[in-house]
């Protein structure tokens, strides 16, 4: 599994493996980030939706930012402008799962048709309950290429319970066991359960920062960060083989 570290400072980049980097703290940007290997632009969902209950920038606004990045090597991916679905988030909107599911997977249409300088558009499936993230990969049919690399969503307030993240996973593979999934916000505590961890192609998180405020050291020093990441490179977790690989016969 990939793990990218998510970052306040976009120059942190320079310094980790795998970084995760949100829209908002680099809109007004006048250079490119560069990470030592990979980087993911986030679109910034969750904060923006949060704070105002809907999106500040357009898609077109959203596609220049992906396009002007676009010139960084180390860029792999940028995340669609989804919609989350927790009940906080729907109590914000004032909208149901469906149309959430829906607007999704409209704002995944219109940034496809932007010019983002050929930067892969990572999909994001969004539900609540196990089944709603299967009907949203019905939903979005030949959308989503064999293999496609998409984002989980609406996973991150969920940590405390492995078990409820992995049936997520798990209804979305039984729609399509092809696809390589990336968790949002995936803690420790779920990714060292191989029910969750089996299950991800990649997944990211800036839990690093709010550990490290709590025991009393920097939130905002990437070196706790690479401590974080390494910590989840390296602890054990229990082997849970699958029947069937769900990147078999996909290009690594």
């Amino acid at each position: 599994m990939k793990f990218f570290l998510g970052l306040h400072h976009p120059g942190d980049a320079k310094n980790v493996e795998r970084a995760f980097i949100s829209a908002n703290a680099v809109a007004n940007r006048k250079s490119v980030i560069e990470a030592k290997r990979e980087w993911i632009l986030d679109s910034g969902a969750f904060t923006t939706l949060a704070n105002h209950g809907r999106y500040l920038a357009s898609e077109r606004d959203y596609g220049r930012l992906v396009r002007f990045m676009s010139s960084s090597s180390s860029l792999v991916a940028a995340v669609s402008q989804d919609f989350m679905c927790e009940p906080f988030i729907l109590e914000k909107t004032g909208l149901t799962v469906a149309d959430h599911q829906r607007l999704t997977i409209e704002r995944f249409d219109a940034l496809s048709d932007c010019d983002v300088g050929g930067v892969y558009l990572m999909p994001v499936l969004q539900g609540y309950a196990p089944d709603d993230y299967r009907r949203h990969v019905a939903a979005y049919g030949d959308r989503l290429a064999p293999c496609a690399w998409v984002g989980v969503g609406s996973v991150c307030k969920r940590n405390g319970s492995p078990q409820a993240i992995a049936a997520v996973l798990d209804a979305i593979h039984k729609e399509r066991l092809d696809l390589r999934l990336h968790g949002f916000g995936v803690k420790l505590t779920s990714l060292a359960d191989a029910g969750v961890r089996d299950r991800l192609y990649s997944a990211d998180s800036m839990a690093w920062s709010f550990a490290a405020r709590f025991e009393g050291r920097n939130g905002n020093n990437w070196r706790e960060g690479e401590r974080y990441a390494r910590r989840i490179a390296t602890m054990p977790v229990q082997l849970s083989l699958p029947l069937v690989d769900p990147l078999d016969g996909c290009a690594q």
